[in-house]
């Protein structure tokens, strides 16, 4: 076990180059910058290292192997299983990286690895120009980024990870590397899903596209007791929608924050308005909606439009499963389940997969799920911890009784804390085997396991 004189020792010694900050948990701030955006999360790391560059990422590396710590790197803290902290070890925190550099002729945007996409968007709405992001605007660009990346424009522009053009990472043994498909190629392939086991991202580069600064987005919502017939007319317009347009649907508490449970249907059309508007047609002119916000808007706020419904610091226990398709006995029981509910805060959430995003190759990027369907998403969200067991109980319960209607394949970001199998091996199937001996070229220690794991092959 280190000692405390080590630490703080190794910390007075490194604290004469570091240009970041270095928080102990005595130190003033330190309460704050520990806390990740899931208030479930509830750890404490023997040192925070809150870097500024890549020299400091590279020397927080060194102290961590020479100390044996071990290492969680957040970049936005989003993430829902509270991979971006550790007890007793090292956090690695990137949020002080804010840089962005973006190159509207050559439509490539570069950003640090602290960036969140409200940052990112806003830079490069300044050029009309956008690439796939994440849903919620505080959400890190690295973390989403690295693995997978859902987000509007997937239908049109593919994924996240799609749209990467490079990574800096720093690898387990504190090396600075530029990967990409003509320099570390098969270290370029494993980034693009393989999340955070590969090494840190200090910056990543993304191509860009024309899009915006406005769109065709919003939200539809209805009353819960229409929700099977929401669901069933949402699958319809998605089974056909272009790539242009991309949906998700939701059964969820009203966005006036009065607990009402509803039914809604959210877009994104990133073409031309008249285009959109004769995308959504088929929507709008749907039922009786007691909310209809789509029509022209900046697409900024769009990717701003959740973030409320998401605040930091609530308490969230997701279950995640893909479902190749929608059938009216999934839809049955998701509103079943939604109907016994415990949190006004809490959602089922259904993410379509089309288009570019589909079009991938399984083999081509790390990440394997590119079959055209639904992501099904159990969100259980509350806000006290008095409320933790029946909150959880839900999700779970939820999960289950869809089991029944999922195929293969799991979108890693949204694997919780505790699953009871292997959902690593089950979300990368087929290339889970190569990522296993890359990592061991790589990582062989397995030094980044603080993530959703992908054990060294031995």
């Amino acid at each position: 076990m280190m000692s405390t004189s080590s630490l703080a020792n190794a910390v007075t010694e490194l604290a004469k180059t570091f240009t970041g900050q270095l928080l102990q948990p005595t130190d003033a701030g330190y309460e704050e910058t520990r806390k990740v955006h899931n208030g479930l999360v509830d750890k404490r790391p023997a040192l925070i290292a809150r870097c500024r560059g890549v020299a400091d990422i590279v020397e927080a590396v060194h102290l961590a192997r020479t100390l044996n710590l071990a290492v969680a790197v957040r970049g936005g803290g989003h993430n829902v299983a509270g991979r971006a902290t550790v007890d007793g070890g090292l956090m690695l925190d990137l949020s002080l990286m804010k840089g962005i550099h973006v190159d509207p002729k050559m439509r490539i945007a570069r950003a640090q690895g602290g960036v969140t996409w409200g940052e990112f968007n806003r830079e490069t709405q300044l050029h009309g120009l956008a690439t796939t992001g994440g849903v919620v605007s505080t959400t890190g660009i690295a973390g989403l980024t690295l693995g997978g990346g859902i987000g509007w424009l997937m239908g049109k522009y593919g994924l996240a990870l799609d749209n990467l053009t490079s990574v800096q990472l720093i690898t387990a043994d504190g090396r600075p590397l530029r990967v990409s498909e003509d320099e570390n190629a098969d270290l370029f392939w494993a980034v693009r899903g393989g999340g955070g086991n590969f090494g840190i991202a200090a910056s990543l580069e993304y191509r860009l596209h024309t899009v915006g600064p406005t769109i065709t987005g919003g939200l539809l919502c209805y009353p819960l007791h229409a929700a099977r017939d929401v669901l069933r007319r949402f699958r319809e317009v998605a089974t056909s929608a272009p790539d242009d347009l991309r949906l998700a649907a939701s059964l969820v508490g009203a966005p006036d924050g009065s607990g009402t449970k509803v039914a809604a249907i959210l877009a994104c059309h990133c073409g031309a308005l008249t285009d959109g508007a004769a995308a959504v047609r088929p929507l709008k002119a749907f039922g009786h909606p007691i909310m209809d916000t789509i029509g022209p808007m900046r697409y900024c706020e769009l990717n701003a439009m959740l973030d409320e419904a998401y605040p930091k610091g609530a308490l969230n226990y997701w279950k995640s499963h893909f479902l190749p398709d929608l059938t009216d006995a999934a839809i049955d029981t998701m509103v079943d389940a939604f109907e016994r509910c415990p949190s006004p805060m809490s959602e089922i959430l259904l993410e379509r997969f089309h288009g570019a995003a589909a079009r991938v190759g399984i083999g081509d990027t790390a990440f394997p799920l590119r079959s055209v369907g639904y992501n099904f998403l159990a969100a259980s969200q509350w806000m006290s911890p008095a409320d933790n067991e029946p909150c959880i109980a839900w999700a779970r319960e939820t999960y289950t009784a869809m089991q029944p209607f999922v195929g293969l394949g799991r979108y890693v970001n949204y694997l919780d804390h505790d699953e009871s199998e292997d959902p690593v091996a089950a979300a990368y199937g087929p290339n889970y085997r190569r990522l296993q001996e890359l990592k061991a070229k790589y990582d062989p220690s397995n030094f980044f396991h603080m993530n959703q794991n992908i054990k060294p092959m031995v």
